[in-house]
């Protein structure tokens, strides 16, 4: 009897032993993670925090869960995590924001989080939605209003497009009017236009019509009669006539008459050096001859041109074509500086529509849509969406990935099967390669062969082979629009630049999604440049177009 009960008294130790031992376990992970929220009770619509605290080692990896994992309640926001460290171990507070529009009572799920390579899952939780009370006797009701049909609002592309012509029509007709418009010549251009001959006879004509003599004038009439003269030998004669005293004047044309280049009588000069310093007279000394006397030196100037006319040599070929020359060079002046008017103003027009377009858009887009940019191009390029590999990732890209066959070892290639779809290289401005990797059924009873993160590092472990350096590695939990769960690896890198020691920065994201019988894993890498928001857009649009479908779909 003595054996017999000594026998149960250890038993029992045993059994109260091992159920204090496996209530420390329980109370010691139950510390490592717990879940609250802000409030049990809401409204239709209002938000509540969910908060799940964490306490990790530091080398641990935590991965919070990710996408719509709180069903029925619908996550509108997930916060970044809150990190403080405390000695060797990590205290992590991740937050999301839930709500839910219909009233009820809602179990917020366990939710799955991984630390390090263990499971662990949040406690379930109850909240009450309630509806809103409204006192009816205050509040209106009225029917719901009839469908309007709209026209579809189409892109105001050609209002910017119409704009800019109107600009371009508004300043193009400026410059033609002002600039290259054929202008009617005033009445001083055509007479200017008029041989000097003429000029000089027009001139006589219009002093005839003037009423310096009815008021007696003298000084302006003798001051045009003499400017007349003066002006025609001026251009004919002798090229200094009109800044000449009256006896340089003269001096100078007896000159010409002895050196036989103008034949002009000796009473032509005399006339004229009568008529001059008459004038001379009446400028300078205030003389005031005859009213007829004046008529007389008039019609005397006149026969003097006459005179001088005909004196004057036949201008030899050369001096024609020295004259041609001259007026097809002052054509060509007018017609530079019109060029040069109408250059300076389609160069303001420019800079200004640059500058307008700049303040709206920003001036490196506009930049870029001018000179152009790869990136850019891809981006507003059209995108391609299909399905690759089985079971089927559905992805849109830019571009069409091309299938590449890589090498397999011997060993392992009768085992696996692994199809792979590319875009670029890891040296090309981006790069997308996408595979899927069908492994042999496992036994039951095996272990999973399949873990996305070691097969995350011997990814990175590949890059680093292929000379790629400084690598920064971020994970957590990535979810696709259709529900499909997986890992996200993530961060930069720098890639070395061919022929060159020099490296460039870039961004990469890994995706990795494995079936739920483990034997088929599906990757998705895309590396893309650093400092490039066109890229950045690409890599986006990419990553948030995967779908996963099953092989049966």
């Amino acid at each position: 009897m003595n054996y017999k009960s000594q026998h149960k008294t250890i038993f029992k130790s045993s059994i109260l032993l091992a159920f204090f031992f496996c209530l420390f376990y329980n109370v010691s992970f139950s510390q490592q993670i717990t879940s609250s929220i802000d409030s049990t009770k809401i409204k239709i619509g209002e938000q509540i925090t969910l908060r799940i605290q964490v306490e990790a080692d530091t080398t641990d990896l935590v991965v919070f869960p990710e996408g719509q994992t709180f069903s029925p309640l619908e996550m509108i926001e997930s916060y970044k995590v809150d990190t403080t460290k405390k000695d060797a171990t990590y205290k992590l507070i991740k937050k999301y924001g839930l709500t839910q529009f219909d009233s009820g009572s809602y179990i917020i799920p366990k939710q799955k989080v991984l630390i390090g390579d263990k499971t662990f899952f949040t406690d379930s939780l109850k909240v009450l939605v309630n509806n809103i009370a409204i006192d009816t006797t205050k509040q209106g009701l009225y029917d719901i209003k009839p469908l309007i049909e709209v026209e579809k609002s189409a892109s105001d592309w050609w209002k910017t497009l119409l704009l800019i012509l109107v600009i371009i029509g508004i300043v193009g007709g400026l410059i033609y009017w002002f600039i290259w418009r054929r202008k009617p010549l005033t009445k001083e251009e055509k007479i200017a236009l008029l041989p000097p001959y003429e000029r000089a006879k027009l001139a006589l004509k219009q002093l005839d019509e003037s009423h310096y003599l009815e008021h007696s004038e003298l000084k302006e009439y003798y001051s045009e009669l003499t400017f007349i003269i003066r002006k025609y030998l001026d251009e004919k004669v002798y090229d200094r006539a009109l800044e000449s005293t009256t006896d340089e004047l003269i001096n100078r044309l007896n000159l010409l008459k002895d050196g036989n280049q103008i034949d002009i009588s000796k009473e032509d000069i005399k006339n004229l050096d009568s008529i001059l310093k008459r004038a001379d007279l009446v400028k300078f000394a205030k003389s005031a001859p005859d009213i007829e006397l004046a008529k007389l030196d008039r019609k005397t100037i006149d026969l003097e041109i006459d005179h001088v006319k005909e004196a004057l040599p036949e201008p030899t070929e050369e001096e024609k074509l020295l004259n041609e020359q001259y007026k097809e060079e002052q054509a060509r002046k007018k017609n530079r500086k019109k060029k040069i008017i109408t250059g300076v103003a389609i160069l303001g027009l420019l800079v200004a529509i640059f500058v307008g377009f700049g303040l709206k858009y920003g001036f490196t887009n506009i930049k870029d849509t001018l000179i152009g940019h790869d990136s850019k191009e891809l981006l507003e390029g059209d995108w391609v969406r299909s399905e690759y590999g089985i079971p089927p990732i559905e992805i849109s890209t830019p571009k069409v990935l091309k299938r590449e066959n890589l090498p397999i070892p011997e060993d392992i290639k009768s085992q696996i099967q692994t199809t792979t779809f590319v875009y670029g290289t890891i040296q090309d401005n981006f790069h997308i390669s996408l595979s899927t990797t069908t492994f042999p059924k496992q036994k039951e009873g095996e272990e999973e062969k399949i873990d996305p993160i070691n097969i995350a590092k011997e990814s990175i472990t590949k890059l680093e082979e292929a000379g790629i350096t400084d690598i920064f590695v971020k994970q957590e939990k990535f979810a696709t629009p259709n529900g499909a769960e997986g890992l996200k690896t993530y961060g930069t890198l720098k890639i070395p630049v061919s022929n060159s020691d020099n490296y460039k920065e870039a961004h990469y994201a890994l995706l990795q999604f494995i079936s739920d019988n483990s034997e088929v894993l599906q990757q998705i890498m895309v590396i893309w440049p650093m400092d490039d928001t066109y890229a950045d857009s690409i890599s986006e649009r990419i990553i948030n177009s995967i779908e996963l479908k099953k092989a049966a779909q």
